[in-house]
């Protein structure tokens, strides 16, 4: 009987020890950072249904514009070309997209960062950046996962009021 007692005992410290042990691996687990990475990202169905709309939402207001949808890396995922809208607001369209991603920022606010602080405005001289009204961060949360640019109407904060009616159409598939 002695003997099984401490067999009883010393499997008992086992248990323990071994439950300690994957409580402390699992504590280093969640404090050290994952090689890999797992991201959010517009599908090409919801870049379609953003271009979309945004050009509907200018086209009601009688604006001919261009509307891009880039990724959170600021690739092209959706553009859209209005009937009458100048060839000038393709490329716009896209490079605002791309500062707005790029910045996670609304390019309207990013120009009047500019205006009213000179020094900052070496950042429009960032290759592929167009720093004009009309691009707006698309998020879910706080996490931007991609941009809508809009080039076209006469003036940014209108491709920008364009940008944002566009993105209203689709709030409830950026939850």
């Amino acid at each position: 009987m002695p003997h099984a007692k401490a067999l009883r005992r010393t499997a008992a410290l086992c248990l323990v020890t071994l439950a300690a042990a994957l409580v402390a691996a699992g504590a280093a687990q969640a404090q050290t950072p994952s090689a890999v990475r797992t991201e959010r990202n517009l599908s090409l169905e919801l870049a379609n249904q953003i271009a979309t709309a945004t050009v509907a939402a200018c086209t009601a207001g009688g604006y001919n514009v261009s509307a891009a949808v880039v990724d959170r890396a600021g690739g092209l995922r959706a553009l859209q070309r209005a009937d009458n809208a100048g060839p000038h607001t393709v490329g716009a369209a896209q490079a605002k997209a791309y500062t707005s991603a790029s910045a996670k920022n609304t390019t309207l606010a990013m120009a009047d960062t500019i205006q009213k602080n000179p020094i900052s405005a070496g950042i429009a001289q960032i290759p592929g950046f167009l720093v004009l009204g009309g691009g707006v961060p698309i998020r879910v949360g706080n996490e931007v996962i991609g941009a809508v640019g809009v080039g076209g109407a006469p003036g940014g904060h209108l491709d920008e009021q364009c940008a944002m009616a566009g993105l209203d159409k689709v709030k409830e598939l950026l939850k």
